[in-house]
């Protein structure tokens, strides 16, 4: 895995505030219906940015974790402009980690600035203090069948906002009494606009997870990975 670093005020001030003097590593843009979320099946606009320093044992993007073979560099101004002819006002940032970059904190603000709706979709690990007040924060904490639940940042559970939306990718049992126990913890469905329950994909079955949510009365939103049932489930660009 490689290092990574929490963000700073002071790293973040150094960034460039030209958009076209900021690069930014990526594996994909593309445009596709959101598969997940409060937002599920909204046309969306993904910038998928390379590089993760997790690796969960079910991770499905795998092309997007190595920092070093980005498929491409482009400028802010290059991806605003993409966005732009895309011409979707929901633009979701993902990866990979996006917040592994800290271009990336400056390209939200930038979307922002411009009218778009934002959400970063990021893993946990990272801390999201300073990301812009106006975008969503959509954090996937790792549950342990994942193998990188030491790597959550405790503190993040605190800097959630009401708009924020909390993921829980759940493999088994174990992960779904970790993750209850997490929410009654930090009264995470008092802080945000919805608390997630996804079924790993091929290793939990959706029907399984729901009787459980339902057995327990559980406050919490079962969640599918839509674009999977849309297409062929390992499809690129979708």
């Amino acid at each position: 895995m490689a290092k990574f670093t929490q963000p700073t005020s002071e790293a973040l001030e150094a960034l460039p505030r030209d958009p076209s003097a900021l690069s930014l590593r990526l594996s994909e843009i593309f445009h596709s219906i959101q598969g997940e979320g409060t937002r599920a099946g909204m046309p969306c606009t993904f910038i998928r940015l390379q590089g993760c320093s997790l690796r969960c044992a079910w991770c499905d993007t795998p092309y997007a974790l190595d920092h070093r073979t980005p498929e491409l560099v482009l400028t802010a101004a290059e991806v605003l402009e993409r966005v732009e002819q895309i011409g979707t006002s929901f633009v979701e940032l993902t990866g990979g980690e996006p917040l592994e970059q800290l271009g990336s904190f400056r390209l939200v603000q930038w979307l922002c600035d411009r009218g778009y709706t934002v959400a970063i979709e990021t893993g946990g690990h990272i801390s999201i203090e300073h990301v812009d007040h106006r975008a969503i924060c959509i954090v996937d904490f790792k549950c342990p069948d994942s193998r990188m639940a030491p790597l959550n940042y405790v503190p993040n559970f605190s800097l959630l906002r009401p708009q924020d939306e909390v993921k829980f990718v759940i493999a088994s049992r174990r992960d779904y009494e970790w993750a209850r126990a997490l929410i009654e913890e930090y009264k995470l469905t008092e802080k945000v606009v919805a608390v997630l329950f996804s079924p790993a994909f091929g290793l939990l079955e959706p029907r399984v997870l729901a009787e459980w949510i339902l057995a327990d009365r559980a406050q919490v939103r079962l969640q599918l990975q839509l674009h999977k049932f849309i297409w062929e489930p390992s499809m690129r660009g979708v």
